[in-house]
């Protein structure tokens, strides 16, 4: 039923291809670089690949539009969270997955949403599905911008630690995903 919810997600949105996969993939590598058991592992790899199913719910040219959203386009984007968490939450056996979908938008200062929470406030495996997000959609192209190059975008993660990130793990995953890349190479 999940991966079902992941493809028609992608299917709506086909610049997205490979996103939740992606995601997955990071998340679950700081995850593990963390030391996380396997039960926690599973838990950010489950929420990764359906962070943004909430995206059902909006309308297919409001996530390919090419220029800046408006306030009320804005606004309406910012509900996929709290979406895919009524989505999530009524799955069996996806309930584990709803703090990283309701949560992955929330900013460790606080201005991120639905919610404004800050902090510790946000559940670690969101913040961790959060920089997996975030890095993933500066290393793809999008119908509003294009990609950065794999180190430009290591560098926007420590730049943003301690305001949009969590510092901690945003250490984490830059020195993970850093590591990865040269032995890929």
């Amino acid at each position: 039923m999940l991966a079902a919810l992941t493809r028609a997600v992608e299917a709506r949105h086909p610049w997205t291809r490979g996103h939740a996969a992606r995601v997955a993939d990071l998340a679950t590598a700081v995850a593990r670089a963390l030391g996380w058991d396997t039960a926690d592992v599973e838990r950010v790899r489950l929420g990764s690949l359906v962070h943004d199913v909430g995206k059902l719910a909006l309308a297919t040219e409001l996530l390919g539009k090419p220029g800046p959203l408006s306030a009320i386009e804005l606004e309406q984007v910012r509900t996929h969270p709290t979406a895919g968490a009524r989505l999530i939450a009524q799955t069996h056996g996806a309930e584990t997955a709803v703090a990283c979908v309701l949560f992955h938008h929330e900013r460790w200062d606080g201005n991120g949403y639905p919610f404004g929470v800050a902090g510790t406030s946000i559940p670690i495996e969101a913040r961790v599905v959060a920089l997996a997000d975030a890095f993933d959609a500066m290393t793809s192209p999008r119908p509003y911008c294009g990609p950065l190059t794999l180190d430009s975008a290591l560098e926007e993660i420590a730049d943003c630690a301690g305001s949009q990130f969590d510092p901690v793990l945003a250490s984490a995953a830059v020195e993970t995903w850093s590591s990865a890349s040269r032995v890929a190479v």
